[in-house]
């Protein structure tokens, strides 16, 4: 498996490293030009660049809005983030198809910031912290809700198959500080149904990053899901899921367009016996 520079165009991609040689200098890696071979992406199987055991954070209610309109609104907004995690294992990337799990009636979708940690953090400031993450993706944090609701702890309903695709990492030199804002928008079938700006974050990603290196250490390759705005499927009346057949998008300002397909269930099988 390697890691590889996107040309523009998406159609070919540059070697940078083996997965595992990248994620032990991704700063120098990124910083150096490309000199690998470079390939047709229609090649390619194309899979995120995330290390088996790599820590997938995910922070919840990080947006007031998304806490107003939710389960949640009528509690007192906690001191520190609440946090859950995924299981690498869970994660695709922009264009796979996405299956509806048994027991739900579709998908809820979640999109918002991946944070990449690019270098050690242990007991850091939030200043270190934020200066230790090596880029960025746009990320749709998909939920199957009757899991995630039926008991208190959401890690069930936030790990189903292929739910969580992620886009190409940006280098955060070229995405500057998400507390001056870039707009994220969600889409399903074409029509907007997420609209804000990561301004309105309540926890910053460097305060959630050395809030969390004070009690594990974080390694280059984890990765922190920042939170999603309000309009998510479940809060709307009547409730709306994503169904087989369904497109949704998540575009976030400087991140680009993450694109993927709700399919049916049945096409989990399919997936599990030709991995």
């Amino acid at each position: 498996m390697h890691v590889a520079a996107l040309a523009e165009d998406n159609a070919t991609v540059t070697l940078i490293a083996s997965l595992t040689d990248f994620w032990k200098d991704p700063t120098g890696h990124l910083l150096r030009p490309s000199a690998g071979p470079t390939l047709a992406t229609a090649e390619l199987r194309q899979v995120p660049p995330v290390l088996p055991d790599a820590r997938v954070l995910c922070v919840g209610l990080n947006y007031h809005d998304h806490v107003a309109e939710g389960t949640y609104r009528n509690e007192t907004l906690p001191a520190y983030p609440t946090l859950f995690a995924r299981w690498t294992q869970s994660l695709t990337v922009d264009g796979a198809e996405v299956p509806v799990p048994a027991n739900e009636q579709g998908l809820d979708w979640e999109g918002e910031v991946v944070a990449w940690v690019g270098a050690p953090l242990v007991d850091a400031s939030p200043d270190e912290a934020l200066a230790a993450v090596i880029g960025y993706s746009a990320f749709n944090d998909l939920t199957a809700r009757n899991a995630q609701k039926r008991t208190s702890q959401w890690t069930l309903g936030k790990n189903a198959d292929r739910s969580g695709p992620l886009g190409p990492m940006v280098p955060a030199s070229e995405v500057g500080d998400l507390r001056d804002g870039l707009r994220l928008r969600t889409r399903v079938n074409g029509m907007t149904m997420q609209d804000a700006s990561t301004d309105q974050m309540v926890y910053p990603i460097g305060e959630t990053l050395s809030q969390i290196s004070h009690t594990l250490s974080l390694r280059p390759g984890d990765l922190l899901a920042t939170g999603t705005p309000a309009g998510v499927g479940y809060a709307r009346n009547p409730p709306q899921f994503l169904r087989p057949g369904d497109t949704v998008e998540v575009e976030i300002e400087r991140l680009g367009v993450l694109r993927n397909v709700v399919v049916a269930n049945e096409q989990r099988f399919t997936a599990a016996t030709t991995r």
